[in-house]
């Protein structure tokens, strides 16, 4: 059993070899584990999620990768992590999913020997730095444009175990920080005595300002496709591997379509007291969805190019800029921005 002081020691080792400059940690007590074990584990998820399980059947380490079902709609974005264990992977997901997500490994497991169950006894902790929050609503802009570095250094190691605690880097961007894995033992009280955190530089205000949604709430389960929820940018899916349940909708779009719409974000000069249902309408059309605002940042699923040359939008009684997230790639694949010429 770790203890107390095992904790601290282990996490001010860890703490040493990256930047801690303004970093938080939260729990994450939205987000729970699912463990899959057995000689056919790697076959089966490769049958199941968006990206190719080939880059971490051999090895320690984390990927993104999404399950969708037979029309190519979300129903899980995951985190799943390769553990050093032969044959094992962790799933992380949206805690109220969990259930669901174990009953749909179990209706395709057939006879594959794999093994399925929850990890009730462990917790899912966030590490991140809050530098890229720490701003004030009128220079956003060049934070954005100056925000290609994260605090912590890519030559940070991808993973670290110390008995029961694992730590891992999350694998979508590097302003995403590390997923520390734990069990419900008093490292909580630990951690929260090495690093604080408060609500204006909450996790969530963090996701928004990258423009990247997690969970059933921002990545509406059974309607939301992966390439509009930037799973593409994201490295959580793979054109080049077999095939999967929903691959079909998702590589035709990608290769012969063009993502019109994806999850951006919003930054508040004016955040609304009054927000409208479902649909942010500017100029009678309907340019998008919000998804959800935390502090004077939200998230919403828009047109791309309409929303670029829009550059500002009302929301409800609120006002908003928007900016390409700095992570999308330099020119989007299959569908580069033509934003109109005004006349």
């Amino acid at each position: 059993m770790m203890t107390v002081t095992n904790a601290r020691s282990i996490m001010k080792r860890f703490f040493s070899s990256v930047a801690q400059s303004r970093n938080c940690l939260q729990h994450l007590k939205e987000r729970s584990l699912v463990q899959v074990k057995g000689p056919d584990a790697s076959n089966f998820l490769q049958g199941l999620i968006t990206n190719d399980i080939n880059h971490l059947s051999d090895r320690v380490g984390s990927m993104f990768a999404m399950f969708l079902n037979i029309r190519g709609r979300i129903l899980f974005d995951t985190l799943i992590y390769k553990t050093e264990v032969k044959d094992e992977y962790w799933i992380e997901c949206d805690r109220i999913a969990s259930t669901t997500l174990q009953k749909h490994l179990k209706m395709y497991k057939v006879k594959r020997q794999v093994d399925i169950t929850g990890l009730d006894d462990y917790e899912v902790h966030v590490l991140y730095s809050s530098k890229f929050l720490d701003t004030s609503v009128t220079d956003f802009k060049s934070v954005i444009e100056n925000a290609g570095k994260s605090d912590f250094p890519e030559s940070s190691a991808g993973f670290r175990s110390f008995n029961s605690l694992l730590i891992f880097k999350d694998p979508r961007v590097p302003h995403m920080g590390f997923r520390i894995l734990s069990k419900r033992i008093d490292v909580q009280s630990v951690l929260n005595s090495l690093v604080e955190c408060d609500d204006s530089n909450s996790y969530r205000k963090l996701k928004f300002s990258l423009g990247i949604g997690e969970g059933i709430e921002d990545l509406l389960s059974g309607s939301s496709f992966p390439l509009e929820c930037n799973c593409d940018y994201l490295h959580g899916v793979s054109f080049h591997k077999g095939c999967y349940i929903g691959q079909e909708l998702t590589a035709r779009t990608y290769h012969t379509g063009v993502i019109r719409k994806r999850l951006m974000p919003l930054h508040f000069s004016k955040v609304p007291t009054a927000l409208p249902e479902g649909n942010i309408v500017i100029n009678k059309s309907n340019l998008g969805k919000l998804r959800g605002i935390e502090g004077n940042v939200g998230l919403a699923l828009l047109r791309v190019a309409e929303a670029l040359e829009l550059g500002s939008i009302t929301v409800g009684n609120g006002e908003a800029s928007i900016v390409k997230p700095f992570w999308w790639p330099v020119e989007l694949p299959k569908e580069k921005l033509n934003v109109p010429t005004p006349v």
